[in-house]
C-alpha cells in the first residue's frame, strides 16, 4: 500500500452510513446546533485517542497494533482480550453495514408527508427495493465484499482510493448543495438559524422514551444536557473506523520514506471532523428538528433513506432527482465501508493467530490457529473467510423483529471501540513515561543503553518518526472522555420501566472485556496470588519490547544481523531483524522456533 491508499482507506472506512442516517437522529434529539457540538466533542475524543496509537505505530509498525500495544505496555492478558474485542467489533460492523444497505433499498416516502411539504409528485420511492426480499441484497453484497478482499492488497488499495475520492467528492457536494438551497430563502427568510422553533439552535425538550401509555419528556436545563449527551453517543457509530489505518502499517510500502502515520493520524482525522461538522451544520439550516421523518428516539435501530436528513432537505426543497441520487450513494457508501471492515477484521484475526498464547492449548485450536496464520499472495485468505462468515448476521434483516437485535449488537461494537481506545490511551501514557525515562538514562541497565543511544529515545529528536505536542494531555482527555461515555452511554435504559435487553446491550461489552482479561491472566499465572505477584509483567513499557529496542534499530547504521540499513523507528517482531547484542538467549530461542 502507498501513502495515498492508506489515507483514502481511512477516510472511506469512517464515511459509511452512520453520518447519513445518524445525523438526522442527532438533530431530532439535540437540535442542529447540538448535533454539530456533538460531532465536535466525539470527534476530538477519537482524534486524541488516534494520536496516541499513531505515535506508537509510527515507532513500532507491527501487526495488530490495536492490541499489541496494550499487550506490551500494560499486560498481555489485557492486550489479547482487546484483540478479540476488536475482531468482534469489526465483524459485527460489517454485518451492520450490510443491514443498512437493505434498509436503504426500502426507500419510500409516505404520500401524506409529500403533500404536507408540497412535493411536486404523489410518490417517491424504489419499488424494486420494496418488493425484493432483503436476503437477496444481503447475499449479493456479501459476495462483493468477499471478492474485493481476496484481491492482492495493492489492487485493494487502488480500488479503495477511487472509492474514497468518490465519497469525499459527494460529501463536499452535499455540503455545497445544502448551502445553496439555504441561500435561496425558500424555506425561511433568514439564511441561518432563526432561534425560533422549529429551526432553533437546540431543542426545547427531550423525549427519553415514547411508550404506549405515556411519553417520558424532560424539560429545562436537564433536557438540554440529556439531549446533547445522547446525541454525542449517537454520533459515535458514524465516527468508528479510523483505527484501520494502523492495521495497514505492516503492509505499508511508504512507511519508511514518508510521514504516512502523521498524515493519516493528524490531517485525515481533522478533515473528517471538519466535514462532518459542516455537513451537520448546513443541513440543519434547511430541516426543522421536529420533522416527522426524523422522529426516531429508539436506543437501538437502523433506519432507511427516507429518514436521512440529507434526503429530507432535498424533498422539502422540491428537488426531484437529488433524493434518488443520494439514496443510491447511501448504498455505495456502506458497501465500500463493509469491504474495509472485512479487511480490518481479517488483519486482526491474522495477527491474533501469530500469538499462541491467545488460543487454548488444544490440538484442534492449534490447527485452526496455524491455518489462520497462513497467507496466499500476501492475503490472509483463511482469516478473510472466517471473518466474512460473521457477516451472515446481516440475514437477520429478513425478520423485522430481529433487526432491532442487530441494532443492539451495533451498540455493543461502539462500546467495544470505546474500551479499545481507552486501554490504548493507558498504554500510551505508560509508553510516554518510559520512553522519557529511557531518554533520561533511567533505564540504561534494563535496555542495555549507552549514553550515546539516549538521544534516539528523545521525542524531540529529529529522527523520531512522529509525535504531537502535549500528546499526554490528549491521552488523558481521550481516556476521560471514553470512560465517561462507557459509563453513561446507556443511561436511558435505566429510566423506569427499565429495558433489560437494551441495558445488557449497552454494558455487556465491559463485562466481556473483564472476563476475557481475567481468563487470560489466570491462564498465564494460575490461581495463586503469590504467582500473580512474582510472574506479573512489570509495567516497564519499553522493557517489554526487549530484543526489539536496540541501537541498530534506531540508527541508519548497517544491521548487525543482516547487514541491511533500517530507517529509525522501523521495528519488526518477530522477523529476521532480531538483533543479538545483549540478547543471546532470545536469539537462540528464535532460531530454535524458526528451525522447528
Amino acid at each position: 500500500l502507498k501513502e495515498r491508499h492508506v489515507n483514502m482507506i481511512g477516510f472511506s472506512t469512517v464515511l459509511g452510513v452512520g453520518l447519513f442516517l445518524s445525523t438526522g437522529k442527532a438533530i431530532y434529539m439535540a437540535g442542529p446546533g447540538g448535533a454539530v457540538l456533538a460531532y465536535l466533542l466525539a470527534g476530538t475524543i477519537m482524534w486524541s485517542a488516534m494520536g496516541c496509537i499513531g505515535e506508537m505505530t509510527a515507532l513500532f509498525p507491527v501487526k495488530g497494533p490495536i492490541f499489541e500495544f496494550p499487550r506490551r505496555f500494560v499486560d498481555e492478558s489485557v492486550g489479547l482480550s482487546i484483540g478479540w474485542l476488536s475482531w468482534f467489533s469489526w465483524c459485527v460492523t460489517l454485518a451492520a453495514e450490510i443491514l443498512a444497505i437493505t434498509q436503504v433499498f426500502k426507500f419510500e416516502f409516505k404520500s401524506e408527508y409529500l403533500q404536507n411539504v408540497g412535493y411536486p409528485a404523489d410518490s417517491l420511492g424504489w419499488p424494486v427495493g420494496q418488493n425484493t426480499n432483503s436476503a437477496v441484497w444481503v447475499g449479493i453484497f456479501l459476495i462483493l465484499v468477499l471478492l474485493a478482499n481476496l484481491l492482492p492488497v495493492r489492487m485493494y488499495g487502488r480500488m479503495e482510493y477511487v472509492f474514497g475520492c468518490i465519497k469525499i467528492t459527494v460529501l463536499v457536494g452535499i455540503i455545497l448543495f445544502n448551502t445553496i438551497i439555504n441561500a435561496r430563502h425558500k424555506l425561511h427568510q433568514s439564511r441561518f438559524w432563526t432561534y425560533e422553533e422549529p429551526l432553533g439552535f437546540s431543542t426545547k425538550n427531550f423525549t427519553v422514551r415514547s411508550d404506549a401509555d405515556q411519553d417520558i419528556v424532560l424539560t429545562g436545563t436537564v433536557s438540554g444536557l440529556a439531549a446533547f449527551w445522547t446525541a454525542t453517543t449517537t454520533t459515535l457509530f458514524s465516527l468508528m473506523g479510523w483505527e484501520i489505518i494502523y492495521f495497514t502499517a505492516a503492509e505499508n510500502r511508504d512507511l519508511q520514506k514518508s510521514e504516512t502515520m502523521k498524515l493519516a493520524t493528524r490531517k485525515i482525522t481533522l478533515r473528517v471532523i471538519l466535514l462532518y461538522a459542516l455537513a451537520a451544520f448546513t443541513v440543519g439550516l434547511n430541516v426543522p428538528y421536529n420533522d416527522t421523518n426524523l422522529a426516531d428516539i429508539t436506543i437501538h435501530g437502523i433506519t432507511g433513506g427516507q429518514n436521512s436528513v440529507f434526503v429530507i432537505a432535498a424533498v422539502r426543497e422540491h428537488v426531484k432527482v437529488i433524493p434518488h441520487l443520494l439514496n443510491a450513494f447511501f448504498i455505495f457508501s456502506p458497501c465500500s465501508t463493509a469491504i474495509n471492515n472485512l479487511y480490518a477484521a481479517s488483519r486482526v484475526l491474522h495477527a491474533l493467530a501469530s500469538h499462541r498464547d491467545a488460543w487454548p492449548q488444544y490440538a484442534i485450536f492449534e490447527s485452526i490457529r496455524s491455518r489462520l496464520e497462513t497467507t496466499r499472495k500476501g492475503v490472509p485468505m483463511n482469516a478473510v473467510f472466517v471473518s466474512w462468515l460473521i457477516g451472515f448476521l446481516a440475514f437477520l434483516s429478513t425478520n423485522a423483529s430481529q433487526t432491532e437485535n442487530l441494532g443492539r449488537m451495533t451498540t455493543i461494537t461502539v462500546v467495544c471501540t470505546l474500551i479499545i481506545f481507552a486501554v490504548n490511551c493507558i498504554a500510551y501514557l505508560q509508553f510516554y513515561r518510559q520512553i522519557n525515562a529511557a531518554a533520561a538514562g533511567k533505564l540504561d541497565e534494563d535496555l542495555n543503553i549507552t549514553p550515546e543511544m539516549r538521544s534516539f529515545y528523545k521525542r524531540a529528536a529529529h529522527q523520531y518518526p512522529y509525535r504531537s505536542h502535549l500528546q499526554w494531555i490528549r491521552a488523558a482527555y481521550a481516556l476521560t472522555g471514553c470512560t465517561l461515555l462507557l459509563i453513561f452511554q446507556g443511561w436511558r435504559t435505566l429510566v423506569p420501566p427499565t429495558q433489560t435487553k437494551d441495558f445488557i446491550a449497552s454494558y455487556i461489552s465491559i463485562i466481556l472485556f473483564l472476563v476475557l482479561t481475567a481468563a487470560y491472566f489466570i491462564k498465564d499465572r494460575g490461581f495463586s496470588p503469590q504467582n500473580w505477584r512474582l510472574l506479573a509483567v512489570k509495567l516497564m513499557g519499553l522493557e517489554s519490547v526487549g530484543p526489539i529496542v536496540v541501537s541498530a534499530n534506531l540508527t541508519s547504521k548497517p544491521c548487525d544481523f543482516c547487514g541491511a540499513k533500517h530507517r529509525r523507528g522501523h521495528l519488526r517482531f518477530p522477523d529476521k531483524h532480531l538483533f543479538t547484542r545483549g540478547n543471546f538467549k532470545a536469539f537462540v530461542e528464535w532460531v530454535w522456533v524458526w528451525l522447528k
